[in-house]
């Protein structure tokens, strides 16, 4: 059998069991093990899976990852969402779509301490949704702005996603962060434009006058404080070198608990079902990491990845367009795959291959940028049918609008991500102005 047959035999094993909805750690990891032992037999393979999970999960690093997960259940059972929305809402409410744009704010500030997207969404959807319904907001424009807002929790820093691309290309996490926030500051905007610019060209979305707002006082802006002390204290101290990253998370996880503890909305059950679902999204995240090696492993054996690249290379093609390919074809990956096995499946083969290509940049710049084009592409899988996990979330929520309609609803938030992507594609600066302030 020749390398490129096998490779597409272990591709097709994964989406085979993919398609009869077989866990996305076990599809890997079973034709990950088909595809090492067609190669090897079997005592390589068992001597291989004896060493790599202690290699993988003996890592410093990777505790960052429960870390901001907690994090995150922190804010989401202690009810910082709430006092987020009625901020944004009093400060953007008097605009035509300002709940809709209110929501979008709320999104941005809870991914400022959260690092998941469908956390994001779920939790200002379950604040936001009821008032966007009571002042006459369509379902469409509601659980629309709602997913598309949610996919911020991973744009803007901590980010999960941007977490494990950051290890697995061995890159510095702090200064991957500091190149998300512009992006993910433009994200923000962008779909507050795509709201002002879609209630007036499609009117009977949103009311005309809101007359219902309630003001800009003492008290809401004083319910955000955590929030902003929160990310003060986090990000400043990494950027200060006060701590490392995994140390930053450690205590704005704790730093959330406090918060948590001084508004009185955590009891016992909500501390306890924090560290359950921390637990919970933890495993599944590393169970990804062993079917991703795994099958990594196996695509490495067959040599394949090192042909693919030799053979783009030999194409003659500038290194944007190699990375515009790549871009849509994260687009088409993310019609089937989350992002999370997105990065870890396909970084160890795309990585190497941008690496060698000559961008007019140092190599760090270049790996750097090449992540946060990654991240601005993976959260396409999150809004576009036919998966669409944010979508599905909020309109899960919504029991009232038609999956169809939510559809519909994200379309204009994924034009401004088209727009955005566009833009950081062909202005890699913009990524990258505050990362040289990053030690």
């Amino acid at each position: 059998m020749s390398a490129l047959t096998l490779t597409l035999v272990i591709f097709g094993i994964m989406l085979v069991l993919m398609a009869i909805r077989t866990p996305i750690s076990v599809a890997m990891f079973a034709a990950g093990a088909i595809g090492y032992v067609m190669q090897t037999g079997w005592s390589p393979f068992a001597n291989f899976l004896n060493n790599q999970a202690f290699a993988r999960f003996a890592s410093y690093d990777l505790s960052v990852i429960p870390l901001f997960i907690l994090m995150g259940h922190f804010a989401t059972q202690g009810g910082i969402s709430k006092a987020l929305f009625k901020f944004a809402a009093a400060a953007m409410g008097r605009f035509k779509g300002g709940l809709a744009m209110a929501a979008v704010l709320a999104c941005a500030a809870f991914g400022a301490i959260c690092g998941s997207s469908v956390a994001t969404a779920a939790t200002i959807t379950s604040v936001a949704l009821p008032e966007m319904k009571r002042h006459g907001y369509s379902g469409r424009l509601a659980t629309g702005t709602l997913a598309a807002a949610g996919t911020l929790g991973i744009l803007i820093p901590p980010s999960v996603p941007l977490v494990i691309y950051a290890i697995l290309t061995e890159q510095n996490i702090a200064k991957l962060f500091a190149a998300a926030m512009i992006p993910g500051i433009i994200a923000m905007l962008g779909y507050m434009a795509a709201i002002a610019i879609y209630v007036r060209v499609v009117p009977g979305h949103a009311p005309d006058v809101d007359t219902e707002t309630s003001q800009l006082t003492l008290e809401a802006l004083l319910g955000v404080l955590p929030i902003a002390i929160i990310f003060l204290v986090v990000f400043g101290g990494i950027y200060g070198g006060l701590f490392t990253p995994t140390e930053g998370a450690g205590v704005g996880a704790a730093s959330t608990f406090v918060a948590a503890l001084i508004k009185r909305e955590i009891t016992w059950e909500k501390f306890k079902q924090s560290f359950y679902s921390t637990a919970e999204s933890s495993a599944m995240i590393f169970l990804i990491f062993i079917g991703a090696d795994l099958m990594n492993s196996a695509l490495a054996l067959t040599q394949v990845p090192n042909q693919l690249a030799a053979l783009v290379g030999g194409w003659g093609l500038s290194p944007l367009m190699v990375v515009a390919a790549i871009l849509l074809f994260y687009v088409v990956l993310g019609a089937v795959m989350d992002e999370l096995s997105m990065i870890l499946l396909t970084i160890p083969i795309f990585f190497p291959m941008v690496m060698g290509l000559d961008f007019g940049m140092p190599k760090e710049s270049v790996a750097i940028w090449f992540g946060i084009m990654v991240l601005m592409v993976v959260e396409f899988g999150l809004l576009a049918p036919p998966v669409g996990l944010n979508v599905y979330v909020v309109n899960g929520m919504a029991k009232d609008v038609p999956i169809a309609e939510s559809y519909r609803g994200v379309m204009p938030f994924l034009i401004s991500d088209t727009l955005r992507t566009l833009l950081l594609l062909f202005f890699p600066g913009i990524s990258l102005w505050l990362v040289k302030y990053v030690s």
